[in-house]
């Protein structure tokens, strides 16, 4: 059976090179086992969820934010760092679509799991399926900030967002990611999702020692 599976490679030495707003920089010197040492450098990353939210006519929702990094607007699926201290991915990801989208959702499925940048980041990704959509109400809406503050919405039909990954015009990786498996999830009947809780050992990857 294909499967990845964790690699118990000795760390010689492991120190934060850089301290930063929301993650850090650091440098290990890594056994390879053979006689070999090498020295990479890894951001540590908090972790993440996406949300596929689709509502009743299997539409999805994407949202327009802007990202500094690559200096675009990127179309992309609520999502958003698990950035509090013993938040459940679920309840996080819960969180996310209220703040982001004004939604709740009745049923929750686990879609896909993936590294986003697995040959330099920590960072580890859930995406869920979120379905049995409801408005939040007004009263209780989040108030949003920075690029946050005033991002556009769209609901784009499965088949659509589909096709708009494969011709190139979403690169986001919860939009590419999360589009691609709940296509595949809709062709199998949905068999394929997994339960919303389901274990997730992948969390908190690539720890020194």
């Amino acid at each position: 059976m294909i499967s990845d599976e964790p690699a118990l490679l000795t760390v010689r030495s492991s120190r934060i090179v850089h301290h930063g707003l929301v993650w850090d920089v650091r440098r290990d010197e890594v056994d390879l086992g053979d006689g070999q040492t090498v020295t990479r450098e890894v951001v540590v990353h908090t972790g993440a969820v996406g949300i596929i939210a689709l509502d009743e006519r299997d539409r999805v929702l994407l949202v327009r934010q802007y990202r500094h990094p690559v200096r675009s607007y990127l179309w992309e699926p609520p999502a958003g760092l698990l950035d509090v201290a013993d938040e459940d991915p679920l309840d996080a990801a819960r969180r996310e679509l209220a703040e982001e989208a004004d939604l709740r959702a009745d049923e929750w499925h686990l879609l896909v799991d993936y590294y986003n940048s697995p040959g330099g980041s920590t960072e580890a990704f859930r995406c869920y399926l979120a379905r049995g959509l409801h408005d939040v109400p007004h009263d209780d809406r989040h108030d949003r900030h920075g690029e946050e503050r005033d991002m556009a919405t769209t609901w784009v039909s499965l088949d659509d967002a589909r096709d708009l990954v494969l011709r190139g015009r979403l690169h986001n990786p919860t939009a590419v990611c999360g589009i691609l498996a709940a296509c595949a999830a809709q062709a199998a009947g949905w068999s394929s999702l997994r339960p919303a809780d389901t274990p997730w050992p992948e969390r908190s990857p690539g720890r020194a020692g």
